[in-house]
């Protein structure tokens, strides 16, 4: 009764895939809405509008006016696609429909402004008060979507603003840009954030580069889009604004302000008002010296930004680097890649892995540059004691020892000098930073306990600017990587010197800059390695360890790795628990398999597998040798016996469960 006499199709969508139904519930309950009510009434079922099924929304995905009118589109067709998914390219069983992502119902008299920050600089906080002030106290109606990276502090923030004199429905991002801010322009070689600015927008950046300077800092795929679509091409040094009025790196105050002053959604004097009102509403409790620092910000903003003169062409300039080293492999390069960029919506169906595997160690090709300084080691000062390394959160600063003849291949800038202490009598001794991967915390040059007696201010490691040392330290970098591990067997574990010389199998991670988390789950790596088992409940510790698009925990050369999994539940020691009482039980499974089939695989070699000695380094790698042989053995035998030891043998090299929570 409620559908009008003139409808021939009904799309029904749901929101769920239902693989062993013949359709999502929704579609089935309309179906058999339907038809029940054709059975009472049999002029309806000759006339009965044919019910189709699709799916939107999957995995979080957009659903924006552009695929509503696909939908009504392929209803207008003669033979209509039935469940069909939209918003998801599908290019194995075809069930998608194509739509034009251009396609946009947005009023002109709607601000729509899209704000990339960084996560802890304020962006998404300030942004919110935006909402708050504009949503609050005028008349015009406001909506904000924040989209988020799993990752923690530093990780990319995306804030999705609308503001307009009518009700918003638009309950999807926002597509096309009369606003765009970019507040740290490291993504301008990461992210294609001008693809959904309007014709005729405004860009505003957040840049070291003058006025004057700034358009020869650019890729060519920032000034293109800006050429093109006729941009109006602002620029600020918030940096500088927000060190100058004693803020740090918070410059979520002063990027408002600039909106604001750019936007035109409120006159600039009334908003400068009411921000500082927004200002003394959030930061008295903190104190005057906040809320006046914050005002300063305000006041020094409007004279620090500039309008640069854009170009009528684009000119000759550098090229956006590939997001990811072309040393990745090509998985990585090209889906991960994507994910990085943030182009993952658009990634085909037959792009994902079939059993829904993702490889680990691949947060090393990210190097998300994020440190605004970087420590650099000065030789002479340093005690060689290796806390620095030890309290790093992303393993970015690393020692080794190894033999002097292979410093003759370094870089020229590459430093080394004499290793202390017997056991590495005659061997070279480095300390490296990761510079594109390092956060800045800071926390190596606060452990460091050697003073420059000449300059008591400075250590063995100083903070220096990102900029004047990356090129060089990337290069350094590389070839420390290349250099071996020292053997593991020779080394004192017990002690932070000894423990820093081993490989981190947990690596430049998502976690904040600074966290107090991560050297420790390092450090368990380190002693542990691929011996590892981890059992983590949900927290932090579970979103930066078991992330997409990259993951932190690492491969040594032999290419095994700790072995990671995540328990949903706060249940993590009972999730480890099993975990040690599985092993337990695979262990000795696996012995009596090998009291059995000893005289097959040799007397000796069995016997000594059982009564290995693994309470030391050395003991578990000649472990590992004989299990290896024993391995070998086993699969020149025929029988289930054989066959069932051969999948348990590593159990018989010593496991170590760890378990993590928050």
């Amino acid at each position: 009764g409620a559908l009008p006499p003139t409808t021939q199709g009904v799309a029904v969508l749901d929101r769920t895939k239902e693989p062993g139904a013949v359709g999502e519930p929704l579609y089935q309950d309309v179906v058999t809405a339907m038809t029940e009510f054709a059975d009472l009434d049999a002029n309806y079922f000759r006339s009965c509008p044919r019910v189709f099924g699709g799916r939107y929304g999957l995995s979080s995905k957009e659903f924006t006016p552009g695929m509503v009118k696909s939908v009504f589109d392929s209803l207008d067709q003669t033979r209509p696609k039935n469940h069909f998914t939209v918003g998801i390219v599908d290019d194995v069983t075809h069930t998608s429909l194509s739509y034009d992502a251009t396609f946009n119902t947005e009023s002109d008299e709607v601000v729509r402004a899209v704000f990339f920050g960084l996560g802890s600089d304020g962006t998404v906080g300030a942004n919110k008060n935006t909402v708050k002030i504009i949503g609050e106290e005028t008349d015009l109606f406001a909506q904000g979507y924040f989209v988020y990276d799993s990752k923690k502090a530093g990780s990319q923030t995306v804030s999705h603003l609308r503001f307009g004199p009518r009700p918003i429905r638009s309950t999807y991002l926002v597509q096309r840009a009369n606003f765009i801010a970019c507040h740290q322009e490291a993504f301008l070689d990461r992210v294609d954030m001008l693809e959904q600015a309007d014709e005729g927008a405004t860009f505003l950046l957040n840049t070291w580069a003058t006025p004057d300077r700034v358009w020869a800092t650019l890729p060519r795929e920032v000034r293109e889009p800006i050429v093109q679509k006729r941009l109006k091409f602002y620029v600020i040094d918030a940096g500088k604004v927000a060190r100058q009025v004693g803020m740090g790196n918070r410059i979520n105050t002063i990027m408002q302000t600039c909106f604001f002053a750019l936007s035109g959604v409120l006159p600039r004097e009334e908003a400068i008002e009411k921000i500082k009102a927004s200002i003394r509403k959030t930061y008295e409790s903190k104190g005057t010296s906040v809320v006046e620092k914050n005002f300063a910000a305000v006041d020094q903003t409007i004279a620090n930004l500039f309008e640069v003169q854009v170009p009528s062409t684009v000119g000759n300039g550098r090229v956006r680097p590939p997001v990811l080293s072309e040393e990745a492999p090509a998985f990585v390069r090209d889906v991960t890649g994507a994910m990085i960029a943030g182009r993952g919506d658009g990634l085909p169906v037959s792009a994902m892995p079939v059993d829904g595997t993702f490889p680990t160690d691949t947060a090393r090709w990210e190097k998300r540059n994020l440190a605004w300084e970087i420590p650099i080691w000065d030789p002479e000062v340093c005690i060689q004691c290796n806390k620095c390394a030890l309290v790093c959160p992303h393993a970015a600063i690393r020692a080794k020892v190894f033999e002097k003849p292979l410093a003759n291949s370094a870089p020229s800038g590459f430093q080394w000098i004499a290793a202390r202490g017997a056991e590495y009598h005659g061997l070279a001794y480095s300390l490296q930073v990761a510079p594109e991967d390092c956060t800045g915390c800071g926390l190596c040059v606060e452990i460091c306990p050697a003073k420059n007696k000449r300059e008591v201010r400075l250590k063995a490691i100083n903070m220096r600017p990102h900029a004047g040392h990356v090129a060089a330290e990337r290069e350094n970098y590389r070839f420390f990587l290349d250099i071996p591990e020292f053997d593991r067997s020779r080394l004192k574990l017990n002690t932070v010197k000894g423990s820093q010389f081993l490989l981190p199998l947990f690596e430049y991670s998502g976690a904040c800059a600074g966290c107090g988390e991560t050297p420790y789950i390092k450090l368990v790596t380190q002693l542990f390695g691929d011996r590892a088992i981890i059992a983590n409940a949900t927290g932090c510790s579970s979103i930066y360890g078991g992330n997409l698009p990259t993951t932190p925990y690492a491969k040594n050369k032999e290419g095994r790795g700790p072995t990671w999994c995540n328990s949903l539940f706060e249940d993590n020691a009972e999730f480890g628990l099993g975990f040690r009482l599985s092993l337990d039980k695979q262990r000795e499974f696996a012995s009596e398999l090998l009291c059995r089939l000893a005289s097959s695989v040799d007397v000796e070699l069995a016997k000594d597998i059982l009564t290995a000695d693994q309470s030391t380094e050395a003991g578990i790698e000649e472990q590992r040798k004989r299990v290896a042989m024993l391995r070998e053995r086993l699969a020149k035998l025929d029988g289930p016996e054989a066959f069932n030891l051969l999948m348990v043998a590593d159990t018989l090299i010593k496991r170590s469960v760890w378990i993590w929570g928050g």
